[in-house]
């Protein structure tokens, strides 16, 4: 049996001061502690950019590839090694700008991996660059003009192509982390989870945590369905809030 000690290894994240991955590391540890995984029984594949060190925090198997390039090496990693845990823990920039072509044949390959994405809407690791899901309208440090360009819904886009698990967590949220982290392993197809993972140094400062905090509504407790694609669909055209939980599980 895994502890949390056990799966973390002693090297220290070389991320900025508030970085929301730090939650997103704490809540992997916990999660895969609670699923009673041995590390060795687990690979942490990533890309390129501040998410992507992931891996080198861990006692897990781990496999630092290149940008946007993780989805692939995954899936053949788990037809090569089917006993094994394989997550994909990668960018917003990371997965749905260069990697988004193979994000598509992933989800309809359907590989039973999973696919957790620190979501901070900037490229962080090249000091802020507006990323796909940067708002329309964000005024970036590293351009004159805020953002023309309409932004990438990641709940959206995978419901469109047929994504057997979608959900969305809060970094900082972390009991509600952990329970979809685990929710995601554990389902029998390709799984996605985008973490909303803050940026403070170069988007939002760190008022970005109680802007979150006061906009993230529950799904589940807020009763929907998430069996119901129609639901999820009709939910996402007009949001009371930023959707957390579970918003399709088929």
């Amino acid at each position: 049996m895994s502890t949390a000690s056990l799966f973390r290894n002693a090297t220290e994240p070389v991320w900025c001061d508030g970085c929301g991955d730090f939650h997103v590391l704490d809540g992997l540890c916990t999660a895969i502690t609670g699923l009673g995984r041995d590390p060795r029984e687990v690979v942490l594949i990533s890309g390129i950019g501040c998410s992507s060190r992931l891996p080198g925090y861990t006692n897990a198997h781990g496999f630092n590839s290149i940008h946007g390039r993780a989805l692939p090496i995954a899936t053949g990693l788990k037809l090569a090694r089917p006993e094994l845990d394989v997550i994909v823990t990668a960018g917003d920039g990371d997965i749905f700008s260069i990697g988004a072509a193979h994000l598509m044949h992933s989800v309809r390959r359907n590989p039973p991996i999973t696919l957790f994405v620190m979501d901070n809407g900037v490229y962080g690791l090249t000091k802020g660059q507006q990323s796909p899901t940067t708002p329309a309208g964000t005024q970036m440090r590293t351009a004159a003009q805020p953002v023309q360009e309409s932004s990438v819904n990641p709940l959206s886009l995978m419901l469109s192509l047929g994504c057997g698990f979608i959900a969305q967590a809060y970094s900082a949220d972390q009991a509600r982390l952990v329970e979809l982290m685990q929710q995601a392993i554990e389902y029998p197809g390709f799984s996605f989870l985008n973490i909303l993972s803050p940026c403070p140094v170069f988007r939002g400062g760190m008022g970005i945590y109680k802007e979150l905090r006061r906009s993230t509504t529950d799904l589940q407790q807020d009763g929907h369905d998430p069996q119901d694609p129609r639901a999820a669909a009709t939910l996402l055209a007009d949001p009371a809030g930023i959707p957390v939980g579970v918003l399709y599980r088929r």
